[in-house]
């Protein structure tokens, strides 16, 4: 009598497909940073112009992609917040909170700018000629916090027209630009008045949650290109700045590098642990969008990855990200806003000769913690340098010696900025109950950015609750 063996377990007996090897994000990122720098260092040694020329057009591509979706993804998420404030008792004293510890971390990055600065003398270890310097084509004042919170149109949008002259004709330009903490103002209160509208806002609500979930989609999507976005950035960057540029202001250079840097190791892990946190699972679970905003140099650009690492490696509610983390894109700059200016106006004192006193030290700091909204949808610290600079009194002339060094120094601004943006969620969050905390202490470098990609399949707690909400 034969036998025969029944279908079930001929199934379970057969073994599964392997899946395929794939290399971890983080390990492609690097890969893109090595590639990028070769490539860099060949462009510049060798003088490859179109190789230049290329880099550059890929990186500032890359970053305009991730800026077109950061528009409606701010929008949608900061009214899905608010219309989820309903839930949350205690929406004030959150906020009151985000804002206070931006202002402590501000006080503290700003004081470290100015010790650095008075110790190492950066403007007069500078060999700079002051034939060179010029005023910059646009200054900050404190009118451009107001012109920069109180929105022109229902969009944010923001139009610019720069006029050409070609032989007899005149070519008139015009750029559509969005101001991203306008966008988050009238993101505020769009949600606001749902709330007060009642269930009659339900329809509304429901599609910007639907809209939120395919921005954010579309965002990841851009992100996914982050290795060559980064290859590029990182490889124009080394093609076009070199030593001979750096070396005039080498001291201040190294002071704006080593202040971002103690800020970002050394005070960001203290607060981190007065408030029971481990800094190193921190860093791990930051680390994507800190690195990211290394090579970008742009916040505003980082924002999605950042919202992304805030909610999902470091674990915090993301009713409450969603509110505190696009803020904090606008606001939060302890690198642009803090440390560079302070260390920026001592240097251009120096190169003129002029002394500054205490009330001058004290004016910096003041500036730095109430004037940073100024920076707002703005690329690098011209503006926020510049306010420093006209609220002191000192030559705006001097603005024009440190741009030539601007984009190697907003690198390391921009990833401080970032790593505090991403810091104080994280705190407020953990003295409000609303982290989770195995989420957080799961964090390693080697499964930060790997939990950022299971976004195909997996859908989080915290992402299941807000489309039920």
């Amino acid at each position: 009598m034969s036998s025969s063996t029944p279908a079930s377990t001929a199934e379970d007996t057969t073994p599964e497909p392997k899946k395929s090897a794939r290399l971890p994000f983080w390990a492609q990122i690097f890969i893109g940073l090595a590639i990028g720098i070769a490539l860099g260092f060949v462009a510049r040694q060798f003088g490859v112009s179109w190789l230049t020329t290329t880099l550059d057009t890929i990186g500032s591509t890359f970053v305009q992609l991730l800026k077109v979706v950061v528009v409606p993804l701010v929008l949608t998420a900061i009214i899905v917040s608010i219309a989820n404030l309903r839930q949350v008792t205690n929406a004030a004293k959150l906020a009151v909170q985000t804002l206070g510890w931006f202002a402590i971390t501000a006080a503290v990055s700003v004081v470290i700018g100015i010790t650095i600065g008075l110790i190492t003398n950066p403007g007069k270890a500078a060999s700079l000629s002051l034939d060179d310097a010029k005023a910059p084509s646009s200054t900050g004042s404190w009118l451009d916090f107001l012109e920069s919170i109180i929105p022109g149109n229902i969009l944010g949008l923001e139009v610019s027209s720069k006029a050409k002259a070609a032989e007899d004709a005149i070519t008139v330009t015009s750029n559509l630009s969005f101001n991203v903490l306008q966008l988050v103002v009238i993101g505020i209160f769009l949600g606001a008045a749902a709330l007060a509208v009642g269930k009659k806002a339900d329809p509304f609500i429901s599609f910007n949650r639907s809209a939120l979930e395919i921005f954010s989609k579309l965002t990841w999507w851009v992100i996914r290109l982050s290795p060559i976005g980064s290859a590029a950035l990182i490889g124009n960057a080394v093609a076009d700045y070199g030593w001979d540029l750096i070396a005039p202001l080498g001291i201040f250079t190294i002071d704006v590098y080593v202040g971002c840097l103690i800020v970002m190791l050394i005070v960001y892990p203290i607060i981190a642990r007065l408030n029971g946190l481990s800094p190193r699972r921190y860093f791990a679970g930051a680390w994507p969008a800190i690195q990211f905003a290394f090579v970008s140099r742009s916040s505003v650009g980082t924002l999605p990855l950042t919202q992304r690492v805030v909610t999902r490696n470091l674990g915090v509610s993301r009713d409450y990200a969603s509110f505190a983390v696009p803020i904090g894109a606008t606001t939060k700059m302890d690198g642009c806003a803090s440390i560079y200016p302070a260390l920026a106006a001592i240097t251009v004192a120096q190169l003129f000769g002029i002394d500054l006193g205490v009330t001058d030290y004290l004016l910096i700091a003041f500036v730095s913690v109430v004037g940073s909204a100024a920076t707002a949808g703005l690329t690098g610290a011209v503006v926020m340098l510049t306010l420093t600079l006209s609220t002191l009194g000192l030559p705006l002339e001097g603005v024009g010696l440190l741009l030539a060094i601007d984009p190697i120094l907003d690198m390391i601004r921009t990833a401080t900025n970032v790593a505090g943006q991403a810091l104080v969620p994280t705190i407020v969050a953990k003295r409000n109950n609303l982290i989770n905390l195995d989420t957080y202490n799961a964090n390693t470098f080697a499964n930060s950015a790997v939990r950022l990609e299971e976004d195909e399949e997996v859908s989080t707690t915290q992402e299941r609750e807000l489309v039920n909400a």
